[in-house]
Order: structure tokens, then C-alpha cells, then sequence
């Protein structure tokens, strides 16, 4: 996760003293120019701001027209906001395995397409991207809306592009454990014009007071209110600046990692689909007893014991259970969708034999390198 230190109280100090703390107030500008400078950064043409990345899906999904009746194919590893969020706009999830890169399958994808699938969330986990390639493919082929899930992933590359700026839309999250930390916060992403304005329609209620100058014909709807404050805008522009020097130590530490443990016959690193930009390890065995005695040093840890990112542990939707009954998507939905404790089983497999290796970005690299060589006595 990102440090939060001095500079982001003084930024913080700033923003109090101007005494500007609404986005929208006149003569605020902090959240504005962390927008541009993150949207500049990442290679979009819009950045929203809003209160956390599970608001940043729910928003991006509004935004993009997904509704009732409709189906979101989600991974079954992930945090549980990905398969939350369709359900809080009257869709519901679908659950694809993962592959051993641990993001979802582009196979299982089309296993899992109905002619009721609108959109699919892939998740680029732990920093680790998903085969944006693939999946853009096949979104193309069959019609369907990308809402990349990005939370885990801010300011991480694929190829010549940056995670959540691939599909039509992308949320990030700024929570205490993500790549920008201000606490809590999140933000959506798109380059498409009218996703943009239907973004900022739904995350602000009071949208139609704020002089945004909505284009003709662009109907106003009821939203909600997920709008930062400048307080968060101040500590975001701080963070942004974090950013880029992290991922870069992130990278060298992969790469000495990699290199070490590759030279030994008892890791297989998982794959990734961009190693040039690689920030992210793991290593998968063939047998789960193998994995929990490596979980036991030093900076590993295995998948499947972290349990809150696992399918198998998201109860209310399991039980496709909503605060109130007539509100429940599952009583819209076109076809009867049930979640079998199984029905992603090369998940459990997976997560079960994968452990995670912490890259210590803020430990010098020499005790790193020193741990590396530990990890094959």
C-alpha cells in the first residue's frame, strides 16, 4: 500500500485554510486538477472522483445503462464490491473461474455468456493485469459492455495501455490498501463522452445546479450522492505524485524476485500477461500441502487462506439475499441463476496451491534480495 505522511498533511492544512472544501464550490480546483493530472497520467479522457471504488463500479455500471435483467460476468476471485455492485443497479453476477494467472478466464467467459450477459468486470488482482486482449475480443464479438475493476491495479500498465482505461469503462480505489491511499475513495474512469456525463449525473444528485452545461437531448435522472471533498482532492494530487516512484520500485523488486526463484525447480511463477510491466508476483505448486509449508516464510502468503476474496465466502449473494425482497435482481433476472458452492471449483483448486509474495516496495532492496535467497534454502 501507499505511505501517508507529511506531505498529505500539509496539503490537507491547505485545502482547510482556503476554507474551499465542496468539490463544486466556487474557487475549489483541488479535485479538478488531481482528475486531469490522473486522466492525463493514464491515457483517458475523463477521471470522476467519488467516494470509494465500490461506488466507482456501481457508477461506472449506471453509467453504461446496465440494469434489470441483466447478467454481469464477474470473477470468483475477487473482492466482494465486484459482484455487489450489478446487484445495486438491478443486474446480477455471474461467477467465472480464474486461470493461473489468478484474473479471470477468457475461456470460461464464453462459457458463461447467455444472450442475457451485458457487461463483464475483469479484475486485475493484486496489481497482476488480465488478458485485456482476450477479453476485449470477446466483448467485441458478442456485443458486450468492459467495466474494468482497476482497484487493485492504479496506475499499473498492460501492454501500451493502463489498467481501467482499456473498456468502455473503469473504476479505481483509493482505499488505505491500494496503490493511492487517502483512507477511502475511488474513481471512474472512460474517454466515452456521454458515459462521462452520466457518470457525473448519478454520482451527484445536485448535478443539475452545478452549471455543468450537459449537452442537448442528455435527459437528467435521479442519482445519488458519492461526491469527494476537497479535503480528498488535496491528499489525491499528494498521492498521485507517490505513484510512479512506487510502481518503479515495485518493478525492480519483481524482477529480482522472479529471477532469483525462477532459478530454482521448486517454483512455478504464475503467469503473467505483461511481464515488462510486472508488479505483481506469485508462485503456484502442484500439490496444496506444498503451498502452505512456503506460506509459513517470511512475505508469503496463500491465496485460499485469505478467504474475503473468495467466492465461496460472499454469503449474501450466495443467498442472493438484498435489504428488502422486492427489490431483489435475482426475481428480475430472465433465467434462474444459482451459485453452487462448487460451480468455480478450478478457483478453489487454484487459490489453494498459489501463495503471494510481498515485494517490501519500502524495504532497501538488499534485504529484499536477501529474502529472495532465503525463500530457495
Amino acid at each position: 500500500m501507499a505511505t501517508v505522511g507529511f506531505r498529505e498533511w500539509l496539503a490537507v492544512g491547505r485545502a482547510i485554510a482556503e476554507r474551499k472544501l465542496l468539490r463544486y464550490e466556487e474557487g475549489a480546483r483541488l479535485t479538478d486538477r488531481f482528475e486531469q493530472r490522473l486522466a492525463d497520467r493514464i491515457g483517458a479522457r475523463h477521471v470522476l472522483t467519488v467516494t470509494s471504488g465500490t461506488n466507482a463500479l456501481i457508477c461506472a455500471l449506471a453509467a453504461t445503462g446496465v440494469g434489470p435483467g441483466d447478467e454481469v460476468l464477474v470473477p470468483a476471485y475477487t473482492w466482494m464490491a465486484t459482484a455487489a455492485a450489478p446487484v445495486m443497479v438491478g443486474a446480477v453476477p455471474v461467477l467465472v473461474d480464474i486461470d493461473e494467472s489468478l484474473t479471470i478466464d477468457p475461456k470460461d467467459i464464453e462459457r458463461k455468456i447467455t444472450p442475457y450477459t451485458r457487461a463483464i468486470i475483469p479484475v486485475h488482482m493484486g496489481n497482476v493485469p488480465c488478458d485485456m486482449d482476450a477479453i476485449m475480443r470477446i466483448a467485441d464479438k458478442h456485443g458486450l459492455l468492459v467495466i474494468e475493476d482497476a482497484c487493485q491495479a492504479v496506475g499499473v500498465r498492460y501492454k501500451d495501455r493502463h489498467c481501467g482505461a482499456i473498456g468502455q469503462a473503469g473504476a479505481l480505489s483509493f482505499n488505505r490498501y491500494k496503490n493511492i491511499n487517502i483512507g477511502e475513495g475511488g474513481a471512474v474512469i472512460t474517454s466515452d463522452d456521454r458515459i462521462f456525463r452520466r457518470a457525473r449525473n448519478y454520482h451527484d444528485l445536485g448535478t443539475w445546479v452545478r452549471g455543468h452545461n450537459e449537452e442537448p437531448g442528455e435527459q437528467l435522472f435521479v442519482g445519488t450522492n458519492m461526491r469527494a471533498t476537497e479535503i480528498e482532492g488535496a491528499m489525491l494530487g499528494v498521492q498521485l505524485s507517490k505513484l510512479g516512484p512506487m510502481l518503479k520500485r515495485l518493478r525492480k523488486r519483481r524482477d529480482m524476485f522472479a529471477s532469483v526463484l525462477g532459478k530454482s525447480s521448486r517454483f512455478r511463477i504464475s503467469p503473467h500477461h505483461d511481464e515488462a510491466n510486472a508488479v505483481g508476483l506469485s508462485v503456484i505448486f502442484d500439490r496444496r500441502e506444498e503451498a502452505i509449508a512456503f506460506a509459513k516464510r517470511r512475505g508469503v502468503s496463500r491465496l485460499q487462506a485469505n478467504s474475503k476474496h473468495v467466492y465461496t465466502n460472499w454469503k449474501p449473494i450466495l443467498d442472493k439475499r438484498t435489504f428488502h425482497p422486492a427489490l431483489n435482481p435475482w426475481t428480475w433476472a430472465k433465467r434462474e441463476i444459482d451459485y453452487d458452492i462448487d460451480c468455480c471449483a478450478r478457483t478453489l483448486d487454484i487459490l489453494d496451491r498459489t501463495c503471494h509474495i510481498a515485494l517490501g516496495h519500502r524495504f532497501p532492496m538488499p534485504a529484499m534480495r536477501l529474502l529472495a535467497h532465503s525463500h530457495v534454502r
